[in-house]
């Protein structure tokens, strides 16, 4: 028996291999239910990706993908075999970068739901996702997938849910998309689809959620969509046809940014399930219909930006639930009617720039929920009634360029919430409300051009978040107020056209932050210009003419090296003017009518043409000189050791001999500064060299030995030097300047933020090599600290979050970086392109069609090189911070460019096609 009974083992375990392979061949035979092909499928997709991300870590060949994160498995059961397989995949927002048809969908046969939505898929739309017979979810919004819709989408019977919305979808909507008759939702939003909307849509019966909206879809919509009884979302694009009022269970319908003609049909009033009706930025003509009012549910009335004639009818206020109510930029006669005060919940009222009449109705007062209220732009008269003192919620209040008249209510800002005050081009008189001074939430005062009397001395103590105060072109008097030195964050003071008297204070030499305008022209202001305003170092615009100012222009007025405008015609003043960088090719009008005003200027006397002004030169230098020297001394020596203890040991492939290093490179900077030249270049830092001051001193400029060319700003500004920066060294320049920044951020422990790159602080070399230079505002990040700073660098470069924030980051200079390379391109600073909010027609311009024309026309290679620096400049100017790449990613595309980023001629690149794109992608 034992003798028998061993050879017989041996058979039995020898079989065993060949049963399992055989169990093998019929599970993938018969529907791969294997979990080891489902297995090997999904661990074969993730060594195809970029950098797997964290939660796909747990993704090992020696675990069961049933204890995967995001995998979920679910037992079936196969004959008499209940087998584990792969049903669900859900990594929503992982940071997954790859291609999804690098997965084996036919290896993963029982997927019923697929979530991938918020990650960096690229690639074309797999059509072999269409195998999957059991799926019934499929989400894949916010990614970059590309290519048209596959037609064989069409056979996801099980399909419930799809959601492809804000990718680069192309071509036509698949009519075969109407064979999924089980679809509840359907959103195809934010795409680039184009062509009509399929009839076959009507098919879908069970829908209950259509977004086919932002596409540039084109034809009807199809009449078919009346059948879509069970929809309550619609966004869509095109006329409005009436069937859609049939679809009385809808509950939201958006048609906004369409080509919509014609009326809005009063049949709208049976959709009474309606909370949000938007039908904004179309071409609709006609009055509001009465039937409006049947919305008893309506949340969101948006009607915007359309050709809407008539009144507001009565029926709005009936429309009790309402939150939004946007009725502005359309043709709206008559008055505002009372029945708006019933509207109790409304946050938000929109009525600017219309021709509305009359004047505000009192029951305005008992919108005690109001947020914002706009109704500038029209044609009110009147006064405004003192209930506005109730409006405790109230942020902003827009009533700009109307007729109102009467005094402002004294109790305008009761709530304290108040932030924005657009009261300009009226009528008011009276005071401004003293109630203002308390108001410490105020960022933006608008009062000018009106006729408000009296004194202001004390309204401004408190407000501490002022950022923007124009109360010009009144007929305010007495001094002015002391209080506006507290006033830390203003940007821009405008005070012009008043009466006020006396000196200008010196506590105005305290906004550190005003950089846009200080304005004090045609007022009774006199005495001497106060020194502490030589502090305004970031101030662009100075105007200080018409006024009766005496003494000299002092010389700390020099260190103010941002003014691009300095306007002091028609004063008492006398003296040499300031000699700034930005001040040496201005107009000799800004200094006429004074009593001996003195410079290189045409129409003024040459300085310093007696014995008596020679002498008091001299007394002046002998003063300064060592003052000056010490503090330079220390500069250079605080530069070298915050840069020395700063920035990382330099790779060894980076090192290069300190002779052909130069000084002012920063990677190449080694703190080992030649001192001896700079001191022999600036004459012993003779005054002439000065050309204002920075953050931390007196700045000079002198040319060393090897030779400097100057700013890039200057270079763009000279036709000549201009045309010699042809594309290759623009390009070229690029790429310095993003791994000169790349290097503050990424090479440096703890990190540096330059906080002012400008085309002003990039200064090239004989040979056009860009260097980055005058660190006066640079950050060094604490990794335990808010890095929160006072508000620093030049206006039209500074990162709009700056403007709500002081929180600085290395992305504010990752947008000032982009600035500069869409100056560099262009050839002139990119104003139009930066506030985010392009219309149809700039954003359908041709980027050749920006382009410097100064030089040679791009050839092939550069045309490519060019639409990737147009696409990097625009994807470092998103306007959020996290949209951005990093320096180093910047540079990386810089230097190894995507073989995908070339794939549109240049000729056919528009801005549009260069705006929000990933450069991280390679899409």
């Amino acid at each position: 028996m034992p003798s028998c009974s061993t050879p017989l083992l041996y058979l039995c375990l020898l079989l065993v291999p060949c049963l399992l392979l055989l169990e093998e061949a019929h599970a993938v035979h018969h529907g791969g239910i294997s979990l080891r092909s489902q297995h090997m499928a999904l661990l074969h997709w993730k060594a195809t990706l970029a950098s797997p991300p964290l939660q796909m870590s747990s993704w090992q060949e020696n675990t069961r993908p049933c204890n995967w994160s995001g995998i979920m498995c679910t037992a079936i059961r196969h004959g008499r075999r209940m087998p584990w397989v792969v049903t669900n995949i859900s990594l929503p927002g992982a940071g997954i970068r790859g291609q999804l048809g690098e997965l084996n969908f036919s290896a993963l046969p029982f997927l019923a739901y697929i979530d991938l939505q918020n990650n960096s898929l690229h690639g074309v739309l797999p059509a072999s996702i269409s195998s999957l017979s059991s799926l019934s979810y499929l989400d894949l919004s916010f990614n970059h997938l590309k290519g048209q819709i596959p037609f064989e989408f069409g056979n996801l019977q099980s399909l419930m849910q799809l959601g492809l919305s804000s990718n680069k979808l192309t071509g036509h909507i698949p009519a075969s998309l109407g064979n999924l008759t089980m679809l509840n939702y359907l959103v195809i939003h934010q795409n680039m689809v184009s062509g009509p909307i399929p009839k076959e849509i009507g098919n879908l019966v069970n829908l209950q959620g259509l977004q086919l909206s932002n596409n540039p879809l084109t034809g009807m919509i199809p009449k078919t969509l009346g059948n879509l009884t069970q929809l309550n979302d619609l966004y869509l694009y095109g006329p409005i046809p009436i069937s859609i009022t049939n679809l009385t269970k809808m509950n939201t319908l958006f048609l906004f940014e369409n080509q919509i003609t014609g009326s809005i049909p009063p049949e709208i009033g049976n959709l009474t399930m309606l909370n949000e009706l938007s039908l904004y930025t179309n071409q609709i003509t006609g009055p509001i219909p009465f039937e409006l009012g049947y919305l008893l549910n309506l949340q969101n009335f948006g009607l915007s930006n359309n050709q809407i004639s008539g009144t507001i009818p009565d029926s709005i206020g009936n429309n009790t639930k309402l939150v939004v109510l946007s009725l502005d930029q359309n043709q709206i006669t008559g008055s505002i009617p009372k029945g708006i005060g019933n509207l109790l919940n409304l946050k938000y009222l929109n009525l600017y720039q219309n021709q509305i009449s009359g004047s505000i109705p009192k029951t305005f007062g008992k919108l005690q929920s109001i947020q914002e209220l706009y109704i500038n732009h029209n044609k009110l008269s009147g006064s405004l009634p003192q209930e506005f003192g109730d409006l405790i919620n109230l942020v902003a209040l827009g009533l700009a360029n109307n007729s109102l008249s009467g005094p402002l209510p004294t109790n305008i800002c009761s709530g304290g919430r108040l932030q924005y005050l657009y009261l300009f081009s009226n009528m008011f008189n009276g005071p401004i409300p003293r109630s203002l001074k308390t108001c410490t939430s105020l960022v933006e005062i608008s009062l000018q051009r009106n006729q408000l009397t009296g004194d202001i001395s004390q309204h401004f103590e408190k407000l501490r978040n002022l950022a923007y105060l124009d109360i010009s072109g009144n007929r305010l008097s007495g001094s002015v107020p002391e209080d506006l030195g507290g006033c830390m964050k203003l940007l821009s003071l405008k005070i012009n056209n008043n009466s006020f008297n006396g000196s200008l204070p010196d506590v105005i030499g305290n906004l550190a932050s005003l950089q846009i305008m200080l304005d004090v022209s045609n007022n009774n202001l006199s005495g001497a210009l106060p020194q502490q305003l030589g502090k305004l170092g970031m101030l662009e615009f100075w105007n200080l003419s018409h006024n009766q100012f005496s003494s000299i222009i002092l010389s700390s007025f020099a260190s103010m090296v941002s003014l691009s405008t300095l306007d002091v015609s028609y004063n008492d003043l006398e003296g040499p003017i300031p000699t700034t960088r930005l001040l040496q090719n201005v107009s000799a009008s800004w200094f006429l009518h004074n009593n001996g005003l003195c410079g290189n200027l045409s129409g003024l006397p040459t300085c310093y043409s007696t014995p008596v002004a020679g002498h008091h030169k001299r007394k002046i230098i002998g003063l300064l000189l060592p003052i000056v020297l010490v503090v330079l001394f220390g500069i250079v020596a605080a530069v070298v050791v915050i840069i020395t203890l700063s920035c990382n040991k330099r790779k060894p492939q980076e090192s290069v001999t300190a002779e052909g290093r130069d000084l002012f490179s920063v990677w190449n900077f080694d703190g080992r500064l030649a001192f001896d030249d700079i001191v022999r270049a600036a004459e012993d830092f003779d005054d002439k060299y000065i050309i204002g001051t920075g953050g931390y001193g007196k700045v000079y400029k002198a040319q060393l030995q090897d030779g400097q060319l100057g700013s890039l700003h200057g270079i763009l500004e000279n036709e000549e030097l201009s045309k010699q920066l042809d594309w290759q060294k623009r390009i070229a320049l690029t790429t310095d300047v993003a791994q000169a920044i790349s290097y503050l951020h990424h090479e440096c422990s703890p990190p540096i933020i330059h906080r002012d790159i400008t085309s002003n602080n990039i200064l090239l070399d004989t040979s056009f090599k860009a260097f980055v230079s005058d660190f006066g505002t640079t950050r060094i990040l604490k990794p335990d600290s808010s890095n929160w700073s006072a508000l620093a660098g030049t206006y039209g470069y500074i990162a709009p979050e700056l403007s709500y924030t002081s929180v600085a980051i290395e992305k504010c200079d990752v947008y000032s970086f982009g600035v500069v390379v869409l100056e560099l391109v262009m050839g002139k600073h990119p104003r139009d392109l930066l506030d985010g909010s392009l219309s149809n027609g700039e954003q359908s311009m041709m980027v050749k069609d920006i382009l410097d024309q100064r030089p040679t026309t791009p050839i092939s290679t550069e045309e490519n090189s060019l639409a990737l620096l147009i696409k990097l400049a625009l994807s470092c100017l998103e306007s959020s911070p996290q949209s951005r790449p990093t320096m180093r990613e910047a540079y990386q595309t810089l230097i190894q460019p995507s073989s995908g980023s070339t794939t549109m001629p240049f000729s056919a690149l528009t801005l549009q096609q260069g705006m929000h794109v990933d450069i991280r992608s390679g899409s």
